[in-house]
């Protein structure tokens, strides 16, 4: 089914803002986030960068692959405070915590959150785009899987009252005979609405249908108002996108340069 839905998308031409990945920097220090957005932007990424944040989460949520860096120690919301408000809201986004102060318990606290690494100052290049290129993967699968899920409850909307009353009972292990006594019907109808859910639900057997209706019945989805194809768009292609960076950067010209630079942003952070 979700191949069905892809093969529609494929019509909508892309452009690159459709498959880019977003690398939101959270710092207070100006120096710091200039160093890294230039750093996100040679990587072939797009930066934008806050000074707070609150400037933060007001930003509108963006529906392509991204992650957050993000610095613990900041004025009034710190680093765990923000993590558990996007939590809910932006499920799909992996967070990088980077903070000149780092200890145990907060390093566990914030990866039993969610967080992908938690990055002491002074870090390296490669370290930093290894960590970048995990939590954009991290990103796009949830958003696929989110897209995925909307596009099922989107065919579960589309069943009649119906249709809906006999995909339960058949997903419940009952019978045709069983069904037509339940709701009172003949079994010929059992078996014409059960045809239609089979083919509305892009069920190929049984045991999809029980299992797409377990989806249904326990996955939400934020953006049921965006249409699936759309969503599957915005993130088609992304981790084969030349703008995902590579955890092993095997170009030495490019890689001397980004430790380069890397070494500058470090002398910053140094404690």
């Amino acid at each position: 089914m979700l191949s069905q839905v892809k093969d529609v998308t494929a019509r909508r031409p892309l452009t690159s803002a459709d498959t880019q990945p977003v690398v939101y920097v959270v710092d207070d220090d100006l120096s710091v986030r200039e160093s890294l957005q230039e750093l996100i932007l040679i990587a072939g990424m797009q930066p934008e960068t806050f000074a707070s944040g609150e400037e933060f989460l007001r930003r509108e949520r963006a529906r392509r692959a991204s992650c957050l860096l993000l610095d613990y120690t900041l004025p009034n919301l710190n680093g765990l405070q923000i993590q558990e408000r996007i939590a809910s809201s932006r499920p799909e986004m992996s967070i990088i915590f980077i903070t000149g102060h780092g200890d145990v318990p907060t390093t566990v606290k914030a990866m039993k959150a969610g967080a992908v690494e938690f990055l002491t100052k002074p870090f390296n290049a490669q370290i930093l785009l290894g960590a970048i290129k995990t939590a954009i993967q991290r990103s796009h699968a949830a958003l696929l899987q989110e897209a995925y899920v909307s596009a099922l409850q989107s065919c579960h909307l589309s069943l009649t009252v119906r249709e809906r009353e006999v995909m339960d009972l058949v997903v419940r292990g009952l019978l045709n005979k069983q069904i037509a006594g339940e709701l009172g019907i003949t079994e010929y109808t059992v078996k014409v609405h059960r045809g239609r859910v089979m083919k509305k639900m892009r069920a190929d057997s049984l045991a999809d249908l029980v299992k797409i209706a377990a989806i249904c019945r326990h996955s939400v989805s934020p953006w049921d108002d965006v249409p699936a194809t759309e969503l599957i768009a915005d993130r088609r292609s992304a981790l084969d996108s030349p703008h995902v960076p590579s955890a092993r950067i095997t170009r030495h010209g490019e890689s001397d340069f980004r430790t380069d630079h890397m070494s500058r942003i470090n002398r910053r952070f140094r404690v």
